[in-house]
């Protein structure tokens, strides 16, 4: 009896060390998880793969807002401008543009801004001013300028502008001013239409914080 119960207890433990063998060999080749069971109608064990769930957690930024700020709410500087900055390129591009086209809007950027202009101007009413006389007196001269190109304005070309090296800083106090800017006169336009060479002169532009606008087209008025 002695004998054959160590032989029933030699065999338990090979069923064991094989059953153990089975659960790593298993785990190798899957790589997931495995629970040990006991069978309710045998001792002998088996193997069962429990099921894994992976999630994904996707994280979504916020997209990213670009503000343009109105150089005009800023304050003025003494930078001097020049005839080569981005801006001002697109300004004159904007401006020719009104002109062969006959519609002033796209030159509105090229002029000074309402914003600036009132900092700059101690009177009663500057956006008044700058509404009803200096804007309407700049529309009707892109207007005139389109006509002066006659049948061929549509295919003008635009081939640079000529700004004088005479700009003065002019102070507070003169031209019923409370700022100050660079100013500078008889800036002239050249261009080409049907072949023929042609110019005209654009009265005054000024600064603001370093870049020039125009503020008076034909005429000073």
């Amino acid at each position: 009896m002695t004998s054959r119960a160590a032989r029933r207890r030699r065999r338990r433990i090979v069923r064991r060390r094989i059953g153990l063998v089975v659960v790593l060999v298993l785990l190798a080749a899957g790589g997931g998880v495995y629970v040990l069971s006991r069978s309710p109608s045998a001792a002998s064990r088996t193997v069962r793969a429990a099921a894994t769930t992976t999630s994904t957690t996707t994280t979504t930024l916020p997209p990213t807002t670009t503000t343009t700020v109105d150089p005009g709410t800023l304050p003025q500087t003494m930078d001097m401008p020049t005839t080569t900055s981005p801006q001002f390129q697109a300004g004159l591009a904007g401006f020719w543009q009104a002109i062969v086209t006959d519609n002033p809007a796209p030159a509105m950027p090229f002029f000074f801004p309402l914003s600036a202009y009132l900092q700059v101007k101690a009177i009663s009413n500057p956006m008044s001013d700058w509404q009803q006389r200096l804007v309407a007196a700049y529309q009707t001269d892109i207007h005139a300028l389109h006509s002066s190109l006659g049948a061929g304005a549509a295919t003008a070309q635009l081939t640079g502008i000529d700004v004088p090296n005479t700009a003065q800083w002019v102070q507070p106090g003169a031209e019923y001013n409370k700022e100050s800017y660079w100013r500078v006169y008889s800036s002239q336009v050249h261009y080409t239409v049907g072949g023929q060479v042609g110019s005209f002169t654009v009265a005054s532009m000024i600064s603001w914080r370093g870049e020039w606008y125009i503020v008076h087209l034909a005429r000073i008025a």
